[in-house]
């Protein structure tokens, strides 16, 4: 588990987090990063101008910021994005009706990508995770995907091949009941439920998952919270075929 820095450099941290998401996420305008990163517009330029002059990024010919030189090694479509824009709204509603933090992931490889957090307002609570990349084996998200996927070859998810049967256990597991449960795998004290979601092909493209401290999960409660994410899945799945539409 990650912490913050006691002593972190709030400049540093902004240009750190312009450059994930120029890399994951794909171009920015000015405006964007300003609202993302919660900033006036004229400190997101300073920042991005940094960034530029370091080839962390360039500019397009819309005047959009883009990827650089540095950067260019692994840039997510950017179709993400517009999921990301698209899921926010019910990501949040998901965090209002459950009163846990919500994340949106998105497979990588053999990991996945938390690509929006939309933390709960309660004291103790799981933080933010977007940027994070993490094991898909190990993930609510990830399993949930593999489990959606259908039949694959699973050993370029493993780190040995003593893990390959027992993941295929996992996923056959998610296949049967429709959402994954990470209990403490990637965090000590977190537990999560995630549950895939499709695009308007019906490709599994992410996954949302509830995560909340250890203490507060009550396997009692496990159909409640199956319920809501499935809903909301659901309900960005039908924003996405609209979405998609209109385009």
């Amino acid at each position: 588990m990650r912490n913050k820095p006691v002593y972190s450099i709030e400049s540093v941290d902004h240009a750190l987090r312009l450059a994930v998401l120029l890399q994951q996420e794909g171009p920015l305008r000015v405006a964007d990063a300003a609202q993302r990163l919660g900033v006036a517009r004229s400190t997101a330029h300073r920042l991005l101008a940094m960034l530029v002059y370091r080839e962390f990024a360039v500019q397009d010919r819309d005047r959009r910021y883009v990827a650089g030189p540095v950067l260019r090694t692994s840039v997510v479509p950017e179709p993400v994005t517009s999921l990301r824009e698209v899921a926010l709204p019910h990501l949040r509603e998901l965090v209002r009706r459950c009163g846990e933090t919500v994340n949106l992931t998105v497979p990588h490889g053999a990991d996945v990508r938390f690509v929006a957090s939309v933390e709960c307002d309660q004291v103790l609570r799981v933080g933010d995770r977007e940027g994070r990349l993490l094991p898909a084996r190990l993930t609510s998200g990830g399993l949930a995907v593999l489990g959606a996927r259908g039949e694959e070859d699973l050993e370029p998810y493993c780190a040995d091949s003593g893990e390959v049967a027992a993941l295929r256990r996992e996923v056959r597991r998610v296949r049967r009941q429709g959402f994954a449960v990470n209990d403490q795998r990637t965090e000590a004290g977190v537990t999560a439920i995630g549950r895939a979601l499709r695009d308007a092909e019906g490709v599994v493209v992410a996954a949302v998952s509830i995560a909340m401290p250890t203490a507060r999960y009550d396997r009692t409660r496990l159909p409640e919270w199956v319920a809501l994410v499935s809903a909301t899945t659901s309900a960005i799945e039908r924003a996405v075929a609209l979405d998609t539409h209109h385009y």
